[in-house]
């Protein structure tokens, strides 16, 4: 048994030179490699570039082609539909942002449509349940009345909608020009501001009606 032992010893201290040789090429090739590695890591967050971000230019969320029912009061009573929805809910005023149009049905509580809206961009100030309407804004009522503005706001809280820009308001034959506007938001009991040209018939024989008293409506104050 000592002889096998002292044998095997022997093998050992035989080998050893090439054990530690062997050793210190794997602890250089160790230390190469790290420094590699960290070299490599440095140089890539040197070519990295600091970002900064930016909560009213930056959404925190954008979806493409969206259809979408809004309650209110735990009744639906919206469907929207957009190419593009952006929220900007980390902004100082948060806001939906709809930059390639949008088309809005109103429902009644039997989910008769009420009215629909179109319009080439708008914002929605979530906070203030304000609406922002604009270009080529273009509403119907139940009526079939048609509101054509550049510009409309809808105030969801008061439940108004108002505008002091130029508007057409085309009621069957009948169309009235005005600057300035003001309705409940059916759009079924409104009133105008600054009248252009008073009330235009589309036939000779139909008569005028009175126009009202010229009134001027405060924008809302906004960040867009």
């Amino acid at each position: 048994m000592v002889l096998q032992t002292s044998v095997q010893l022997k093998r050992f201290l035989k080998r050893l030179p090439d054990i530690l040789t062997s050793f210190r090429t794997i602890t250089i090739l160790s230390i190469v490699m790290s420094m590699i590695w960290v070299t490599s890591c440095k140089k890539k967050d040197e070519n990295l570039m600091a970002f900064e971000y930016d909560p009213e230019q930056v959404p925190s969320m954008t979806t493409d082609t969206v259809t979408t029912l809004i309650s209110d009061s735990g009744v639906t009573r919206y469907k929207v539909i957009a190419a593009v929805w952006q929220v900007f809910d980390k902004a100082k005023e948060p806001y939906w942002f709809f930059p390639e149009g949008i088309y809005l049905e109103q429902f009644d509580s039997t989910f008769n449509i009420e009215a629909t809206v179109k319009a080439d961009t708008a914002w929605n100030y979530t906070s203030q349940n304000l609406w922002r309407l604009k270009g080529n804004v273009h509403v119907e009522n139940i009526k079939g009345e048609r509101f054509d503005s550049d510009e409309l706001f809808w105030d969801q809280r008061k439940e108004r909608v108002y505008s002091d820009k130029y508007i057409e308001i085309t009621q069957g034959l009948r169309k009235v020009k005005a600057y300035g506007f003001e309705s409940n938001q059916e759009m079924t009991e409104y009133r105008i501001f600054r009248p252009f040209d008073g009330i235009i018939p589309v036939q000779e024989d139909l008569e005028p009606a009175d126009s009202l008293a010229s009134e001027e409506l405060i924008q809302p104050e906004t960040t867009q």
